[in-house]
């Protein structure tokens, strides 16, 4: 099997051996677990509502041609369906409801698109920078 730049890759019976391997080398090793104590504990942040002019400026940025994610929907459409504000308020509540649930459907964990930046960029903050 060969994988990036072609340089051989694990097969997925190898990466399981060097899995069983390590934790087999270490199983009856002593740990002291009070180090874990010297980390010092921060209070959780809220996360901050997101807002309706956000979702805009986000969208407005990407291309009208291609897909936003694994439903397929272009931006192109979706910019569209975020005209009408009782749309727009709906994706919106949707979002702040996954984060103070702190909760993400399985939905919004998929990722089909590989995000590489283009070099010597000042700030990455538009799409059009990738």
């Amino acid at each position: 099997m060969i994988c990036y730049n072609g340089q051989p890759c694990m097969e997925l019976e190898d990466l399981w051996k060097a899995l069983h391997q390590s934790f087999n080398s270490v199983q009856n090793c002593q740990m002291n677990y009070n180090i874990l104590n010297k980390i010092p504990t921060k209070t959780a942040l809220d996360w901050p509502s997101f807002s309706t002019e956000e979702l805009r400026n986000a969208i407005t940025k990407c291309n009208n041609l291609s897909t936003p994610g694994p439903d397929k929907v272009l931006w192109k459409y979706l910019k569209t369906i975020v005209k009408d504000n009782t749309c727009l308020i709906k994706i919106v509540n949707i979002a702040n409801t996954c984060i103070n649930l702190g909760h993400w459907l399985l939905y919004f964990k998929i990722l089909l698109s590989i995000i590489i930046p283009k070099p010597n960029k000042a700030s990455y903050n538009s799409p059009k920078m990738f």
